[in-house]
């Protein structure tokens, strides 16, 4: 077989439909950092508070709210240890208490003392942990703030993070919009179209089913059934390509046509040894789709509407053979009621 048909034969264009694709969805490098409280909707107060920042500069911010005083270097500021919880005082990287006169602040600054100097006022005693990129959840340097979870702190450390954004400070950073998070996670790819799914049905998960569901989803099982057949898809359309531009008469060695030898006995040709292999792999994707939807059902629930006399207690009991509990009576009913 002449070499370039054994080349078309071998494809590598997934390979490089992925680079495209990374390509196109990747954060670029001068990206905005961005911030947000990652636990509950910040409106009740709570034993503690998840605050997420990601981006090029998340390392700088915290370094910022680390400072103790306002003339101190604040990227000189020691950061913990990558992965480990680190008990640190945040501080409030605006305000100020005068700890002397200015004649006492007028040394050299590489000799200042993280002790000296306007002094900030504190936000809260906070655990901090620090990611450095790409092995964090979006790819990027990130940082996570476990605070305390009032809102007075809350809103302090959120404040702070967003004063740090004008002078004299001046980092790129800003509040993160719904779902951005996720997105820079897809777009550096450390998750795929499947996961990004699963991740959302497993935030909004209300039964142990659609927990599982979404847990299957996003360890990869799923992605790894899809990519297995756009491989052997993209595998197909070379050979398919291959017979247009060489014809049918010539042989694929049993590795390129990834077929058993008893298979391509040398009388059914390229496109011979392949057609049954996609005609194989049509039949999977249907069997695959004929679940009866029952993924959605799970994930999105059956609305059924109980129509009948009012007040009968048997529609009561038969919703509650449905349901496996009450739902909206009140307790006194549900003594009276004795359903089998």
């Amino acid at each position: 077989m002449p070499q370039a048909s054994k080349n078309l034969a071998r494809p590598n264009y997934h390979r490089y439909l992925s680079a495209q694709a990374h390509e196109a969805t990747s954060v670029p490098s001068d990206a905005e950092t961005i911030y947000a409280l990652s636990s509950g909707g910040g409106v009740a107060a709570t034993a503690v508070a998840v605050i997420r920042l990601t981006g090029p500069q998340s390392h700088l911010a915290l370094q910022t709210l680390l400072s103790k005083t306002q003339k101190v270097t604040y990227e000189k500021m020691k950061l913990p240890a990558p992965r480990y919880a680190s008990l640190r005082m945040l501080y409030d990287p605006i305000s100020s208490k005068d700890s002397g006169s200015e004649e006492d602040h007028d040394d050299d600054d590489d000799n200042i003392d993280a002790t000296e100097g306007l002094k900030r006022n504190p936000l809260d005693s906070s655990l901090v942990l620090l990611f450095d990129g790409p092995k964090s959840f979006t790819g990027e340097d990130m940082i996570e703030i476990h605070s305390h979870g009032s809102r007075a702190v809350v809103q302090g450390i959120l404040s702070a993070l967003e004063r740090i954004g004008s002078p004299p400070y001046n980092l790129n950073i800003r509040p993160a919009e719904r779902g951005e998070f996720t997105q820079r996670a897809y777009g550096s790819g450390k998750l795929g179209l499947v996961e990004v799914e699963a991740l959302a049905d497993l935030i909004v998960a209300d039964t142990s089913y659609q927990r599982l569901q979404a847990l299957r989803q996003l360890d990869g099982r799923l992605s790894d059934l899809y990519e297995g057949w756009r491989e052997e898809l993209i595998k197909g359309l070379a050979h398919a390509e291959a017979v247009i531009d060489f014809g049918d008469d010539e042989d694929l060695d049993d590795d390129d046509l990834g077929v058993e030898e008893d298979i391509n006995s040398g009388e059914m040709g390229v496109w011979g040894a392949i057609r049954p292999k996609m005609n194989n792999l049509q039949l999977k994707m249907e069997k695959h789709l004929a679940d009866a939807q029952r993924g959605e059902i799970l994930r999105d629930g059956v609305k059924v509407a109980i129509v009948g006399v009012p007040n009968a207690g048997m529609w009561v009991c038969l919703m509650n053979n449905l349901a496996l509990r009450f739902r909206n009576f009140s307790l006194n009913l549900q003594k009276q009621l004795k359903c089998g």
